[in-house]
């Protein structure tokens, strides 16, 4: 089966067929870099950087583009207010932005443009707009784009402009021809940054930035255009009128939206408070955990963040590694080259819409049969079970270069669990393992009462025994 790809434009899933043969054009809205940022930024960055890997698994030569606002006026704001540098703010949150994306292990995009450095390019497409008449400067130096001189103006987000006019709460603006004219450059005010221009010294409003960069790297028209769902109106609406008035063509072949983080059930807002910054959540959970949380719904649908769920995905990776770990405990390491039935179900997963949720669970349905062959082996030689187990094996690791999860030695993964539990909770490995030589010992002269009680005790204090045939190990139970 090909790839299906769910087109917002149409509201449905199309066949993905490139532009250009084997060939992959994309450009995906990045930060205001203004202040830290949040977990719903983490997830439309997670969620393009694997839609990136999977198209380069697929063997298309990809040109991803993510693009970083710096000039806006929230940025201008924070600088009045600390009496930095507006270039300073930026950069100190570039380098935040790419230091968490790194720990998420999320790959660089191909290009990752500014705005501020493309202001010639900016104030280029905004002449040929007012050139083509589609865009009109105002005594002032201001200059809008005039959405009546496009009349395919809100097919992305199904909205009618009529409606929008009757129905809004616009303010009066009599520079502009229609309330719903958006602006392209606005004059500079007193200490603010500024370009020179032919409409006078001013800065480019927040939308034209997109449709001038994407333009310079990708050409008139290209295959994939992606961002967060409120992204789609007024953002990505006006990109489309921008581009699609200049060039007289389809501006973007595919469009791709992802879906919010919730926490705890609740939208995040500044106004209730619950904006959750990526730096915190990385504080609290290894940046597995947090990448295989940002997967495990498709990247459509919502979703939630709260200690429950982010502790649901910890047991899932754990039993993800443990199977992992089995395995190589039994000699059974990747040759990297023969696949099996799971990758060929993950592949049939990622092929319909990036379904990272289905691919996920392939995953634990493998890790279930194959615990299962290592446990009961009646009906099967040893042969087909190291074969069907060298298959899955074979199978999570080319998947966890897709997915960007459980991409570590497992002995390695659950060392480090231990150390930071141990760490955080102030845990004695001496009086741990006293505990357990006492456990041994009650049990190698039957007293279970004394040994069961042990284990309860170690429970309690989050310590999870693991008996095997070389003995008994134990991890930290906590949030890594």
């Amino acid at each position: 089966m090909g790839l299906r790809v769910y087109n917002t434009l149409h509201g449905k899933k199309e066949e993905f067929v490139p532009l250009d043969k084997g060939k992959v054009k994309m450009y995906v809205c990045g930060p205001t870099v203004y202040d830290t940022s949040h977990i719903g930024h983490a997830r439309s960055v997670v969620v393009f950087d694997t839609i990136f890997r999977w198209f380069r698994q697929l063997e298309y030569e990809v040109t991803y583009v993510r693009n970083f606002t710096d000039v806006d006026d929230k940025i201008i704001k924070k600088s009045n207010e600390t009496g930095e540098d507006c270039t300073a703010i930026t950069q100190k949150y570039i380098d935040e932005f790419h230091n968490e994306m790194d720990a998420l292990n999320v790959l660089r995009p191909s290009i990752e443009p500014k705005a501020t450095e493309h202001i010639r390019h900016i104030i280029d497409f905004i002449t040929m707009l007012i050139d083509k008449g589609k865009a009109y400067p105002v005594e002032g130096g201001d200059v809008y784009f005039s959405i009546d001189a496009f009349k395919d103006y809100g097919k992305l987000s199904g909205r009618n402009p009529d409606d929008m006019i009757a129905g809004a709460r616009i303010a009066v603006d009599e520079k502009k021809k229609n309330p719903l004219d958006f602006t392209l450059w606005k004059p500079a005010k007193p200490g603010e940054p500024f370009w020179e221009s032919p409409w006078g010294n001013g800065r480019p409003g927040w939308h034209i930035e997109c449709s001038a960069m994407s333009y310079e790297y990708l050409g008139e028209g290209f295959d994939i255009h992606g961002g967060g769902k409120d992204l789609i109106f007024p953002h990505h609406e006006n990109e489309i009128a921008q581009s699609e008035a200049v060039f007289g063509r389809q501006f973007v072949k595919y469009w791709i939206h992802n879906g919010f983080v919730d926490i705890n059930n609740e939208k995040m807002s500044k106004s209730l408070g619950n904006f959750t910054m990526i730096k915190e959540v990385l504080e609290k959970y290894s940046p597995e955990v947090i990448r295989m949380f940002l997967l495990s719904n498709h990247y459509r649908s919502p979703i939630d963040y709260s200690e429950d769920s982010m502790r649901e995905v910890l047991i899932g990776l754990d039993r993800i590694y443990a199977f992992l770990e089995r395995l190589e405990n039994c000699g059974i390491k990747s040759d990297g080259s023969k696949k099996g039935d799971l990758w060929k179900e993950f592949s049939i997963a990622m092929n319909d819409d990036f379904n990272s949720a289905k691919a996920l669970a392939c995953v634990f349905e493998a890790v279930k049969k194959g615990n299962r062959l290592l446990d009961d082996t009646s009906d099967t030689s040893e042969q087909e079970i190291f074969e069907i187990l060298g298959f899955f094996y074979n199978d999570i690791k080319a998947i966890s270069n897709i997915l960007g999860v459980f991409l570590l030695d497992p002995k390695t993964y659950f060392k480090t669990k231990k150390q930071k539990g141990m760490a955080e909770m102030a845990i004695d490995p001496s009086r741990i393992e006293a505990l357990i030589q006492q456990r041994a010992d009650a049990r190698k002269n039957k007293d279970f009462a004394r040994a069961d009680a042990i284990r309860d005790q170690l429970q309690a204090d989050h310590i999870i025994l693991k008996d095997g045939p070389e003995g008994t190990t134990w991890q930290v139970e906590q949030a890594f």
